[in-house]
């Protein structure tokens, strides 16, 4: 077992055992709340775990060292932030497929440039983001964020190579 599920389990027990001596009914609706959750998520993350199953079976390492590997340079990286922008999904889906890419040859620059690129340029987030902040918002945020990606791979493949 990992340390962060580890430290998950004594934070939701201790949470638990906090809800339970209030004496209110707090026990009862944090843990409809966390089943509720669950249900909503289970079947996608099922989904996204097969995923990730076939992606690491079926993925061709030459075709992702060629395209997104160590030696990819600029081009790699610029495909890398593409990517990041097109993967859908929260955190559970993106970072087991991401690891799965970088196992299969993908360089540590590449790597770094999707998560940064799904975390500050994920096109999903447009759909949210418009409604709210408005089209001159969402322009000056997109336009100065497409660097981002590919600054963040870049740095990580020269300092800390592949």
């Amino acid at each position: 077992m990992s340390t962060a599920t580890i430290t998950l389990w004594v934070i939701a027990v201790g949470l638990l055992i906090y809800a339970w001596r209030r004496g209110d009914n707090s026990l009862r609706q944090g843990t409809l709340m966390g089943w509720q959750t669950l249900r909503r998520s289970a079947a996608l993350l099922v989904a996204a775990f097969i995923i990730v199953g076939y992606v690491n079976v079926l993925s061709p390492t030459n075709l992702v060292q060629e395209w997104i590997g160590p030696n990819s340079g600029w081009q790699g990286l610029i495909l890398a932030e593409i990517i990041g922008m097109l993967l859908p999904g929260g955190p559970y889906v993106i970072f087991p497929l991401i690891a799965v890419i970088y196992q299969s040859g993908a360089g540590l620059g590449p790597a770094v440039a999707i998560i940064t690129s799904w975390a500050t340029q994920s096109l999903l987030t447009i759909t949210f983001e418009l409604p709210f902040m408005g089209w001159r918002f969402t322009a000056i945020r997109w336009g100065l964020g497409l660097g981002i990606p590919l600054l963040a791979g870049g740095a990580a493949q020269l300092f800390f190579g592949g």
